[in-house]
C-alpha cells in the first residue's frame, strides 16, 4: 500500500443494543489492503438516501435521543419504538456500517488487470459502508464516471438512477403504458420526468405543495397532481385518463394515497366501459417502494377486483433481470449522469457533523427535495 495512505479510516456506525436503544458513532477501523481483483476507494462524497435512514435509525423515536462523546466523536443514542427490538433481534449487539452508495477515487489496487486500470480514477459504487473515508471493494462493483464528471456528481449513481429506470422496465415487462410516481418532487422524482419524456413514456406525478408542482412543470412534466389541491380527485382522474396510467410506484407507504389512486384508476377504467358489479376488468397495480408515512397503508376498496398492491425493491429488480440489461443500465447512467440522472442536494456534512442534532433533525424529516451529501474527506471529519 502506498506510504501517503493513511493506517485507519473514520466510519458511520448504528448499533441496536439489548435494552433496546439505537446507538450512532464514529468508529476508527483499519485501512485494508486491497487484493486480486479489489480497488481500495477514498470516498469523497456519499448520499444520505431514505433507505439508509432506515438502517441507521432503524425507527426510533428521535425526540428522546441523546448526545455525548466529543465534538469529532459524537455518539448518539434513542430509544427504539414499541415493538422494534424484536424485529432487530438479529441486530443486537452488532455495530453495522452505514451509507448504501458513493462516490471517491481509487486509490490503491490489487494485482489483477482490471483493479489496475481502475488506480487514479473516478468512480462511484454500492454497498454498505459508504459513510467512511475508505472502502475496499471488488472491481466489478464500480461504476468508472465520465472524464470530467465529479465524485459528488457521482455520488447518486446508483440507487435513485437505477430505480428510475427499473420503473420503466416494470411498465414495459408488465405491459402497462403510463405510470404513476409519488413525492415526485425528490431528486428521484425530477429524475423520473426527463426519463419519461425521453423515453415517450406518459407520467404522472403526485406532489404535496403548489411549489413543487411549479418545479417539475419547469423541467417538462406534463400531468402534475397536488393532493392537498381541493381538485385533487378531480385532477388525478383526468390525468390518468389521458395518461392511459394503470400502474402506480408510491413512495409514501402510509395513508390513503394508494388507495385513492386505485379508485382514480378504476373511475376511468369504469367510464369506458359498460356497467360490471365487480368493477372493470382493466388491471391496476400499485407498488410501494419506499416508506415516508409510517402508518398504516388504507385501502378503502372501492376500485373493484383487478388490482394488486404490493412492494417492489430496487435490489430485487436487479436480480431478476440479465447481465445484459444491467449492463445497459449501467451505461445509460454513466452517460446520462449529468442531465437526465443529475442529483442537487440542499447540504453537505462531515461524519460528526452527521451526528449533530442540527443535522439530525434536518435530514430525518426526509422532506421531499431535501437530501444531504455525507462529505468523509472533508476538514472536520
Amino acid at each position: 500500500m502506498p506510504a501517503t495512505l493513511p493506517a485507519t479510516s473514520l466510519e458511520l456506525r448504528s448499533r441496536v443494543t439489548a435494552d433496546g436503544t439505537i446507538e450512532l458513532s464514529i468508529a476508527e477501523t483499519p485501512v485494508p489492503v486491497p487484493i486480486g481483483n479489489q480497488v481500495l476507494v477514498r470516498v469523497d462524497a456519499a448520499p444520505l438516501n431514505p433507505s439508509d435512514l432506515m438502517l441507521l435509525f432503524a425507527g426510533p423515536n428521535l425526540a428522546g435521543a441523546r448526545y455525548s462523546g466529543s465534538g469529532d466523536r459524537p455518539i448518539v443514542t434513542a430509544p427504539l419504538a414499541g415493538g422494534t427490538l424484536r424485529r432487530l433481534a438479529a441486530r443486537v449487539g452488532i455495530s453495522l456500517p452505514a451509507g448504501s452508495e458513493g462516490a471517491g477515487t481509487v486509490v490503491a489496487a490489487g494485482v489483477d488487470t482490471a483493479a489496475q486500470a481502475l488506480l487514479g480514477r473516478t468512480v462511484a459504487l454500492a454497498g454498505a459502508g459508504l459513510y467512511a473515508q475508505y472502502r475496499i471493494t471488488d472491481a466489478a462493483g464500480c461504476l468508472p464516471l465520465p472524464e470530467g464528471v465529479s465524485a459528488k456528481q457521482g455520488a447518486s449513481s446508483f440507487v435513485n438512477p437505477l430505480t428510475a429506470l427499473g420503473m420503466v422496465a416494470t411498465l414495459r415487462r408488465e405491459g402497462h403504458t403510463g405510470l404513476v410516481n409519488t413525492a415526485a418532487a425528490s431528486n428521484l422524482g425530477q429524475m423520473l420526468v426527463k426519463l419519461c419524456r425521453a423515453d415517450d413514456v406518459p407520467l404522472v406525478s403526485v406532489v404535496r405543495r403548489p411549489e413543487q408542482e411549479k418545479l417539475l412543470r419547469s423541467i417538462g412534466a406534463e400531468f402534475v397532481c397536488d393532493s392537498s389541491a381541493p381538485t385533487f380527485t378531480e385532477d388525478l382522474v383526468a390525468a390518468l385518463a389521458e395518461a392511459s396510467a394503470t400502474l402506480a410506484f408510491d413512495a409514501t407507504a402510509g395513508g390513503e394515497l394508494a388507495g385513492r389512486i386505485l379508485t382514480a384508476m378504476e373511475t376511468v377504467a369504469g367510464a369506458a366501459a359498460p356497467f360490471a358489479g365487480y368493477g372493470s376488468s382493466v388491471h391496476k397495480q400499485v407498488y410501494v417502494y419506499g416508506g415516508l408515512d409510517p402508518s398504516p397503508t388504507v385501502l378503502a376498496r372501492n376500485f373493484g377486483f383487478a388490482w394488486s398492491i404490493g412492494g417492489w425493491l430496487l435490489l430485487s429488480f436487479l436480480a431478476g433481470v440479465g447481465d445484459d440489461e444491467r449492463t445497459r443500465m449501467f451505461g445509460r447512467v454513466a452517460a446520462e449522469l449529468t442531465t437526465t440522472f443529475a442529483s442537487g442536494y440542499t447540504g453537505e456534512l462531515t461524519l460528526a457533523q452527521a451526528l449533530t442534532p442540527e443535522a439530525i433533525d434536518a435530514y430525518s424529516r426526509k422532506a421531499t427535495g431535501a437530501k444531504y451529501l455525507i462529505t468523509p474527506q472533508a476538514e472536520g471529519n
